[in-house]
């Protein structure tokens, strides 16, 4: 369904029926795409800036221009990236579009930080000894109530080197109407992989393992932007991670 918001051709009919509901409800769901999108570039590129030299982008979904490598690249020519993703399909197609090196696609799910930081791809690309950016954008709605999102982040806290970054992007419920809310996820919870809308409060729970650059954890159009607001409040953030 992203990639079908941004105007790709990687998507299927039922993808494309089920966007068309959810845009139904949600006429805003298109530009939040592209926006998000677009928080992604600066993000990575800002990251890319500050000396990251390696990536791993968490739950990447089907490759769309400009991939994170691309970004990175720009600044950091050398840049190394993970990308992982729990649908194999997507993995297949990242796997035939790299042609090049510095990266590779890990069939991982990203709720198993031992998984994805174990796999015998990530430790021979990734020079552990040295910062590395971990990527969580618009794929937190995936995680479920019984997630203990808190103790995955923490994991992989433990798992990368001081001085490592982490990046997300989440839709919230903020403003938006309790009904619409619960209807849009009865559409996603028959797709193969359901989705739901954060609180508030989970987000800052979550991010208590990071402290965020300026300006904070704000909508994604305002992250060091300034693009028209949205309906949907979008957040986003980037920092380091805090020393355990």
């Amino acid at each position: 369904m992203y990639d079908y918001w941004l105007g790709g051709k990687d998507n299927f009919a039922a993808d494309r029926d089920t966007a068309g509901r959810i845009e139904a409800l949600l006429p805003d769901v298109p530009p939040l795409a592209h926006a998000n999108r677009r928080f992604l570039v600066r993000t990575v590129r800002f990251l890319a800036e500050r000396g990251v030299t390696q990536f791993i982008d968490l739950g990447t979904g089907l490759p769309t221009s400009p991939n994170v490598h691309e970004i990175a690249r720009e600044v950091q020519p050398g840049a190394r990236v993970v990308y992982t993703d729990i649908d194999a399909m997507v993995i297949a197609h990242s796997r035939a579009m790299a042609t090049f090196g510095g990266v590779v696609s890990v069939h991982a799910d990203m709720r198993d930080p031992c998984a994805v930081l174990g796999d015998p791809d990530v430790r021979r690309l990734i020079d552990f000894d040295k910062p590395v950016a971990l990527l969580m954008i618009a794929v937190l709605p995936y995680l479920g109530a019984s997630d203990d999102l808190t103790g995955i982040l923490a994991r992989y806290r433990a798992g990368v080197p001081r001085g490592s970054y982490f990046a997300m992007s989440v839709a919230t419920d903020e403003g938006l109407d309790e009904t619409v809310i619960r209807h849009a996820e009865n559409i996603l919870g028959r797709a193969s992989v359901p989705a739901h809308f954060w609180p508030r409060p989970e987000i800052d729970e979550m991010l208590t393992a990071i402290d965020p650059v300026r300006p904070g954890v704000v909508p994604i159009n305002e992250w060091r932007a300034t693009e028209p607001p949205l309906n949907i409040r979008m957040l986003g953030a980037v920092g380091r991670f805090r020393p355990e």
